[in-house]
């Protein structure tokens, strides 16, 4: 079919009394700018050319039509072809490649405008993603214009049956098969998140994903435990030192992140309401060139600040100082990964906790509150607010019940610590008058 020599068509609309744009190549305008301006309305006209929007005449409709053309070619002149459609001719592999990086990522300046600046965190998956999954595949080369669903298909076939590759020293050690990991599930809605900002760019471009539903995360979560193990881990002699019995409390009490728990700065706390306002969290903690930023979810939200909690931390400040963060050593040092590794653990074992298969770890914490708050009847839309996963406006009339909650669990942690201080107290009394026996 051979191409329209006229550079517009302007079809009248009966129905409205209104006039119709179509570009043609012949204009001189790139073929997928005019793309973008097939049946379009003149109300759609730059700002520029607001006094071009509602022509009445034949004669006013090709006045707009050649003003539109002319400030395209311009816009082109100044800046370059890609001001209309900057990623027609890019590949995939280029085109996802952007999004590993902050500085140039397409949606950097969608967040920022938004004030919910990108996660270190989120990038960093994003890089390990295309470095490991993406980069080398065949589907790399081809131009994201023309990719259609079957390449989609195939590549995803070919991720499914992957294998995970570690290297263990030296030697290298062939895994099960991605498909249905935690990773498969991370790298194809990675993939899919990227289709859909190029679709954003290229209006009329059809995304081979748009008929496939995305996959299932099938991730085991983090087992809770108990509130009999709960309570067992403020006996006496499970928190040695003042710092444990601090980072335990905001753990299991409060219900913070380990970027937010070592994030934690004095003027974050609250001692009249009482409550903590959990502002910032560390990304990239496990990493070099860890940065403070903004919480998972970019909210500032209120979690609870117990009594227990609250002693946990006078006490910490009378021993080390008050410094910057609010589990700091003597020196000013905050805690770090490392030693929340290595404490809870001995937490666990002190406190004569079977895990029975179970996967315990320091985030389980943040699982355990929330099953004891859902025993207690308490409604999931506040426990997912106070975890961070909601907004607070809409659970504000359950504040007073769950205080009550709060107040519950921490009397019978204060319970289980004064009987077993009392009872070892006992114990000491006896054995002391049994070695006075003896020794009379």
């Amino acid at each position: 079919m051979s191409r329209s020599k006229n550079p517009f068509l302007i079809p009248h609309r009966t129905d409205s009394n209104t006039y119709q744009l179509t570009l043609n190549p012949s204009c001189g305008l790139p073929e997928q700018v005019c793309d973008e301006w097939k049946r379009r309305s003149f109300q759609g006209l730059p700002k520029e050319l607001a006094n071009h929007r509602n022509p009445k005449t034949v004669i006013a409709a090709k006045a707009a039509a050649s003003a539109l053309i002319a400030y395209l070619i311009k816009l082109q002149e100044i800046e370059g072809n890609s001001c209309r459609n900057p990623v027609a001719d890019i590949t995939v592999g280029k085109w996802i490649e952007k999004f590993t990086a902050i500085e140039t990522s397409p949606r950097t300046g969608i967040n920022a405008s938004r004030n919910r600046p990108y996660s270190l965190n989120t990038v960093d998956s994003y890089y390990s993603y295309y470095n490991s999954h993406i980069k080398d595949d065949s589907i790399c080369k081809l131009k994201m214009s023309e990719i259609e669903e079957e390449d989609v298909l195939e590549y995803v076939t070919r991720l499914s049956v992957k294998r995970f590759v570690k290297i263990k020293n030296g030697k290298q050690i062939i895994g099960k098969e991605i498909g249905g990991s935690r990773t498969f599930s991370g790298v194809i809605t990675f993939i899919r998140m990227t289709f859909s900002e190029y679709q954003k760019k290229a209006k009329r471009w059809f995304n081979p994903f748009q008929y496939m539903d995305a996959p299932k995360n099938n991730k085991r979560s983090w087992d809770a435990l108990s509130e009999d193990e709960v309570l067992r881990l403020f006996q006496p002699g499970v928190l040695v030192e003042t710092m444990e019995l601090a980072v335990c409390a905001a753990l299991f009490l409060s219900g913070l992140r380990r970027g937010e728990l070592y994030a934690l700065r004095p003027q974050d706390l609250d001692w009249k309401t009482p409550k903590i306002s959990v502002c910032h969290a560390w990304q990239r903690l496990e990493k070099k060139g860890k940065k403070l930023g903004p919480t998972k979810g970019k909210k500032v939200r209120h979690a609870p600040f117990d009594p227990i909690l609250q002693q946990a931390i006078r006490k910490l400040w009378v021993e080390n100082g008050q410094h910057e963060f609010v589990f700091s050593h003597k020196g000013g040092k905050s805690i770090g990964t490392n030693w929340l590794k290595r404490h809870f653990p001995k937490w666990l074992k002190r406190a004569g906790i079977e895990l029975n298969g179970r996967r315990i770890v320091p985030h389980s914490s943040r699982h355990s509150l929330a099953s004891l708050l859902e025993a207690r009847g308490v409604p999931l839309r506040y426990i997912q607010d106070l975890l961070g996963h909601s907004d607070l406006e809409t659970t504000k009339i359950y504040l007073h019940s769950t205080e009550k909650t709060f107040r519950d669990i921490s009397g019978k942690i204060t319970e289980v610590m004064d009987q077993k201080k009392e009872q070892l107290s006992q114990e000491r009394t006896h054995n002391i008058f049994c070695v006075k026996r003896k020794l009379s």
